[in-house]
């Protein structure tokens, strides 16, 4: 079996009535404040090394998914400001145990009201047991609404 087969990508999009740009601004200068907006899915979010919103800069996030507690270190890659663009790289935590390399991207369209959000998760597999990140991409989306919520009372 091919390395190329254990290479794979999620992508998927959600809509949100609340402020696009500001929902950037979250993922890309404010992520410590999440665990506030989604405490039954992120408890913590601290900065390891390097300064919130900029590039390089280390997270470490304690997170709650599939009932169990959970941990991720990763380096902010790409902060895309033009396109409203947040690119992370886990390199170490829970998900390393299944994944060789593990990417998180959080896009933000806004067009007037209508702001849409594009979570891509890629990602290359230890081996062909483990099963594709649907849950997680599930629990992003499911963040992202909580998000929503909470800028919308």
């Amino acid at each position: 079996m091919s390395d190329q087969s254990l290479a794979g990508k999620l992508v998927s999009q959600i809509e949100i009535k609340s402020d696009g740009d500001v929902f950037h601004e979250i993922f890309r200068e404010r992520p410590h404040h999440i665990s506030g907006m989604s405490p039954d899915k992120i408890q913590n979010v601290d900065i390891h090394h390097g300064d919130w919103g900029k590039p390089g800069s280390v997270i470490f996030w304690n997170y709650t998914h599939e009932g169990k507690e959970k941990v991720a270190k990763e380096i902010v890659e790409v902060i895309d400001e033009a396109n409203k663009l947040v690119k992370f790289k886990v390199v170490e935590g829970d998900l390393m145990d299944l994944y060789k390399t593990f990417y998180l991207t959080v896009h933000v369209e806004t067009h007037g009201d209508s702001n849409l959000v594009t979570w891509t998760l890629e990602y290359e597999k230890k081996n062909d047991s483990i099963p594709d990140p649907h849950s997680l991409m599930e629990f992003c989306l499911h963040v992202t609404k909580d998000i929503e919520t909470h800028h919308l009372k």
